[in-house]
């Protein structure tokens, strides 16, 4: 599907300024069509997995505004994407000490579970999961991995969710500094644009090292959700000054 600047800027919780200014720089993939820039879920994707963003202050932008445009802002937030991780999480589960010698065993043992949690048919899940791996990896740096798939996994409910699975022998994964991987978020969502958001906030929660070494720890669900949902607070209050100074 085609994104507009809009779109991009709301998912990444960012301006539409700071959008434009990323495609002036060439920082972000974008092309225009009719005099529009429009962007392509899957370069979108590609760029958020493989941590061009690191360098941009992708959903901790400060604003010059004032305190009541704040609450406004923080107003439209309480929708799809406040704490969308944690209903993600709390929908899905957490999986310790999942076996297998490879990447492509912690899927297949991993979807055994989730598919019958979420009363889907593994072999069609993992066959998904396994052809958007064959696309690109889906690692990010740090040991962190984000299985997902290029297709829309249609569940009986209308819900985004996210299974968390510590393998129990780090393994190798394909991600860009070599790393193997520790902790695999496998991400099932139910629309694109939730999908791109949900994949934005993972790529910004796993950059900070004091995240890491948490994720590491192999925290229970319920410590992860804590977690998480502190961490998203956050990210729902604006960064603001008095407008003109």
């Amino acid at each position: 599907m085609d994104l507009t600047i809009k779109d991009v800027a709301e998912l990444l919780n960012v301006s539409e300024t700071t959008v434009r200014r990323w495609i002036n720089a060439g920082v972000i993939p974008a092309y225009r069509l009719n005099h529009r820039f429009r962007f392509s879920r899957t370069e979108i994707e590609s760029w958020l997995l493989s941590c061009k963003m690191n360098k941009t202050p992708v959903l901790t932008e400060k604003v010059n505004i004032n305190a009541e445009k704040a609450k406004n802002i923080i107003g439209r937030q309480i929708g799809m994407q406040a704490y969308s991780l944690y209903r993600a999480i709390n929908k899905g589960n957490v999986l310790i000490n999942v076996e297998g010698d490879s990447k492509e065993d912690i899927i297949k043992q991993s979807v055994k579970i989730i598919a019958e949690d979420l009363n889907s048919d593994k072999d069609v899940m993992t066959e998904l999961l396994m052809d958007r791996e064959a696309l690109m990896p889906t690692a990010l740096n740090h040991g962190i991995g984000i299985p997902h798939t290029r297709d829309i996994i249609f569940l009986e409910n209308a819900f985004d969710v996210i299974y968390v699975v510590y393998p129990k022998i780090p393994i190798d994964y394909g991600a860009l500094d070599g790393k193997p991987v520790h902790t695999m978020f496998f991400l099932f969502a139910c629309e694109d644009k939730r999908h791109l958001h949900l994949l934005a906030k993972l790529a910004h929660l796993t950059k900070d090292q004091d995240h890491i070494d948490f994720f590491k720890t192999r925290p229970s669900k319920q410590k992860l959700m804590q977690f998480v949902k502190k961490w998203e607070a956050k990210l729902n209050i604006p960064v603001y000054h008095p407008a003109g100074k």
